[in-house]
């Protein structure tokens, strides 16, 4: 069912993108869909998702997902753009593969998600896809007699699910074809990709199979109502029939292979998402059937009890979660992200000597792992050491500088400072990235306009602007 509230967010994202687009080129130029163009697309288009949808992008889970993300490029070859990986809040079935790199990923998907290597395929499948061009093969090939139409069709390829019939609404009125779903060959090229790839990262390329099993399931249970992404991803029968062919001829070597069944950072990444995304009686009950299963074997049940302790710590329930992450970290006492969680766990309970002496211990013992340097500078803050609390929220920035929230807690260090324009700086950066150009426009101004803001912080705030006008185009 669509509520006026979620008619309301769709109907505000279709106005945006189509601003964005029908201003951007003129209306022969869909025809010719550069390389430039694309990346050009991509960008607005980004932006025009994080304004629609929240993203599930803590440090960890994004540092995790870019790790994948970067091991198939590696065995990729060279690339015509910078890829981007991205956790959306929404549980349809849905990924998509948006133009000049951009990956998004529902959390609906990854919770039909059992392994490292299923996940794997799929992002290897769409990386297959933008490697290939394939998107700008349907764009240029398509019926878009102008940006607009193109714009609807994204849209739609982005949103899908409950967006759906308003977005359709629009394509209606404009008379124009919304058909950006992939090709058989398309398909097919972009499953032979994955495969390949999975074999030279030593991933087991069953779980591709075993994949589009589960989407071959989905699309019969819900024949009905497709979910977005078998619309644009269609035949899940004849490209696992494929799959299965490409296994037998392999059958001999792959049975000699000894791939890593070690899905711990899966199933920590994965939970991490559901317990935020995913209504907390339905997780429970998940979670305690698992943990009860003595077929699921030790991993899958005692990372079970770490989803458990992921609901008590966001039920403010500190004992039980620190009781439940203590038996996790018993089972896993070599996996140092552990240790961060503890001092998160810590940390909300108000146990805050305690959680600074962990945090500090997790930072030392990683110091690329920014979940940690965050937690801890967010502890700092909070307990007036501004100064060594910028210093660890710096470091995040430069490591992951699309992370929003780190600019907000920048910005409010430097408010607590009486730094007017700095503070007006970072809060326009932490708008930009979430999407909400007017805000960060207004911010970036009134940073330009205090005459002590840093030579630095000038430079990149004219930059920031000029790239929001150019979003604006």
């Amino acid at each position: 069912m669509v509520t006026e509230k979620m008619k309301r967010v769709c109907r505000n994202c279709l106005i945006w993108i189509l601003l964005l687009f029908t201003s951007s080129y003129p209306a022969n130029s869909v025809a010719a869909f550069s390389i430039g163009s694309e990346r050009e697309v991509g960008e607005k288009l980004l932006y025009s998702v994080r304004a629609a949808f929240p993203l599930v992008d803590d440090p960890d889970i994004s540092q995790y997902l870019t790790r994948l993300g970067t091991s198939v490029l590696a065995v990729a070859g060279v690339q015509y753009f910078d890829y981007h990986f991205f956790v959306v809040d929404n549980k349809e079935f849905n990924a998509f593969a948006a133009p000049s790199g951009l990956l998004f990923f529902y959390s609906g998907l990854i919770a039909t998600m059992q392994s490292e290597d299923e996940l794997v395929s799929v992002l290897a499948h769409e990386v297959g896809h933008i490697a290939k061009r394939h998107l700008a093969e349907r764009i240029e090939k398509g019926t878009y007699t102008s940006i607009a139409s193109l714009g609807l069709a994204l849209a739609a390829l982005a949103f899908g699910g409950a967006a759906t019939p308003v977005l359709l609404t629009g394509a209606l009125a404009t008379g124009q074809s919304m058909n950006l779903h992939f090709s058989r060959q398309h398909e097919e090229e972009a499953d032979l990709l994955a495969y390949g790839w999975m074999k030279k990262m030593n991933r087991n390329p069953e779980a591709q199979a075993t994949m589009l099993e589960s989407m071959r399931r989905i699309a019969r249970y819900r024949s009905d109502q497709l979910p977005q992404y078998l619309l644009t991803h269609p035949n899940p029968e004849a490209r696992l029939h494929s799959i299965q062919s490409l296994l037998d001829i392999d059958r001999q070597t792959l049975d000699r292979q000894n791939f890593s069944e070690d899905d711990f950072d899966f199933l920590r990444f994965k939970y991490r998402i559901l317990s935020r995304t995913q209504e907390a009686r339905s997780f429970r009950l998940h979670l305690k059937r698992i943990a009860a299963d003595e077929e699921a074997g030790n991993g899958a049940r005692t990372m079970a009890g770490y989803g458990l302790a992921l609901l008590a710590h966001g039920e403010n329930d500190h004992d039980q979660a620190l009781r439940r992450l203590e038996a996790v970290r018993t089972a896993y006492p070599e996996k140092m992200i552990l240790l961060t969680d503890l001092g998160a766990f810590l940390f909300a309970a108000g146990r805050l000597s305690e959680a600074e002496k962990v945090l500090r211990q997790a930072v030392q013992a990683d110091g690329n792992e920014m979940y940690a340097a965050f937690t801890l500078a967010r502890l700092l803050s909070r307990t007036g050491r501004g100064g060594e609390a910028e210093e660890y929220f710096l470091r995040v920035s430069y490591e992951l500088p699309e992370y929003a929230k780190v600019y907000f807690e920048l910005g409010q260090l430097a408010a607590d400072r009486r730094e007017r324009g700095m503070a007006s700086f970072f809060l326009g950066k932490y708008n930009l990235y979430e999407g909400k150009l007017t805000l960060a426009e207004e911010h970036l101004r009134a940073a330009l306009g205090d005459r002590h803001l840093p030579l630095q912080q000038l430079r990149e705030g004219k930059e920031l602007l000029e790239q929001i006008v150019r979003l604006r185009k």
